[in-house]
């Protein structure tokens, strides 16, 4: 829906947020995936899903990005 910027309340200003401790979430949901994927690793080879293996270890490599990216953000802007 269409409004005219006349017609527009201002937008709010953003929420402050703890993104280091978000992302640390989600590495240990990545960890948590990986352990399970560990664990049924032989059925999910059986059923030709035997790379799913790999991809828990890619969200938590990519977590870590996330988080040192994220801190040094947090740096340059303070």
């Amino acid at each position: 829906m269409y409004l005219r910027s006349s017609d527009r309340r201002p937008d709010p200003p953003p929420l402050a947020t703890d993104d280091p401790a978000v992302i640390r979430f989600g590495i240990g949901v990545w960890a948590v995936l990986w352990v399970a994927a560990l664990v049924l690793h032989g059925t999910l080879r059986d059923h030709g899903h035997g790379w799913w293996i790999w991809t828990p270890p890619a969200g938590i490599v990519l977590g870590f990005l996330g988080l040192v990216y994220v801190r040094r953000r947090a740096r340059r802007s303070a």
